[in-house]
């Protein structure tokens, strides 16, 4: 192998390596403030639907509470179903 091709390759990784760990540098000092900015800039609205807890059954099942508009809905979840929501209240 020639020299020559050797230390081509050698400074491409390096250069690679770099531009790498400029992008880590960068991300790390402006990539937080800037995903707040943005978020605070599209006006974020409150959300409607939220996951208020699971619960993992069996491997196959689990079940999730769920708020909506303020309302909570029990639900369960199966081998990639989703059986009909539970009322909260009286049996």
């Amino acid at each position: 192998m020639d020299f020559a091709l050797f230390a081509r390759a050698v400074f491409a990784l390096a250069i690679t390596l770099g531009l790498v760990g400029l992008a880590a540098v960068a991300l790390r000092k402006y990539g937080p403030e800037a995903m707040a900015r943005v978020t605070l800039a599209a006006g974020r609205k409150e959300r409607r639907l939220m996951v208020v807890e699971s619960l993992v059954l069996d491997p196959a099942r689990r079940l999730v509470l769920v708020s909506c508009d303020g309302e909570e809905r029990l639900l369960l979840l199966g081998e990639g179903q989703v059986l009909p929501p539970v009322k909260k209240g009286r049996a």
